[in-house]
């Protein structure tokens, strides 16, 4: 039996791109194409409407399937895999020691540092909104279970506000999750950061664009002048996680890790 992780490009969302496409299909042949409208002004607008309608659809839909498949665990390029593994790679924990995952979706990167520090303990938070409701504690406790993985636990969690006191883990990772959440995303980051241990360690991942994250440079030496050390934010675009091109047509240009030491 193997793990699901699901996918971060949910099927629920390509079904739904295929089914619009397909209502302004049939819109367009019948306004637009069919003799049941007499020819006129408002044939032609909605001749107009529904084509550029059926294109879009079309055109987004390719692009979810394409998506797809690069982030299926089970496909060829996996590279929901590789940004897994890789950010898990910078997580060493002492005996004992403890690591937040915050946004843990399926549970992936907790249960990859989980297996990577089978001493430690792993602790998965996400509000599994309804967007992404394939994505649930149970499903991240199965998968834990399937991985023969008894060191990670999962609750119900806030990225914006976290339930735990100053300084309560060795490490702290993430992936792919302050960017979806409106506001300040440097203040969520310090969030994050404050509940990580002197000496522990961090391993960010996500799309640490300007537009996305005002000033990284500007954050990074703040993040130093509060004594931070090694503080990187490494490009992942660059063939580390994923190609130049791959970050352009899948809209993750920007993508990178922000790690260092506290």
């Amino acid at each position: 039996m193997k793990p699901d992780y699901k996918n971060w490009m949910p099927k629920g969302m390509v079904w739904t791109a295929f089914a619009a496409t397909a209502v302004f299909l049939i819109l367009f042949i019948v306004f637009g194409v069919s003799g049941l409208l007499k020819p006129g002004v408002l044939k032609t607008v909605l001749f107009i409407v529904f084509q550029l309608g059926t294109v879009s659809g079309a055109f987004v839909s390719v692009w979810m399937i394409l998506m797809y498949r690069a982030f299926s665990y089970n496909g060829k390029r996996q590279m929901s895999r590789q940004i897994i593994e890789g950010t898990a790679s910078y997580v060493t924990l002492p005996e004992g020691g403890k690591c937040l995952d915050v946004g843990c979706g399926s549970g992936a990167l907790a249960i990859a540092v989980a297996k990577r520090n089978p001493k430690a303990e792993i602790t998965g938070i996400d509000r599994w909104g309804k967007e992404y409701a394939s994505f649930s504690r149970m499903l991240c406790e199965n998968n834990a279970k399937t991985e023969g993985v008894s060191n990670a636990v999962f609750m119900s969690g806030n990225a914006v506000k976290l339930d735990f006191a100053d300084e309560t883990f060795d490490a702290v990772v993430s992936n792919y999750v302050y960017h979806n959440i409106p506001g300040d995303r440097q203040e969520y980051l310090l969030e994050t950061l404050r509940t990580l241990k002197k000496g522990g360690t961090f391993a960010l991942h996500d799309i640490f664009s300007k537009s996305k994250y005002g000033d990284m440079q500007a954050f990074i030496k703040k993040l130093r002048d509060m004594g931070y050390a090694k503080v990187r934010l490494i490009d992942t675009t660059n063939g580390m996680f994923m190609s130049r091109s791959e970050s352009k047509w899948m809209a993750l240009s920007g993508s990178a890790l922000l790690t260092g030491k506290k």
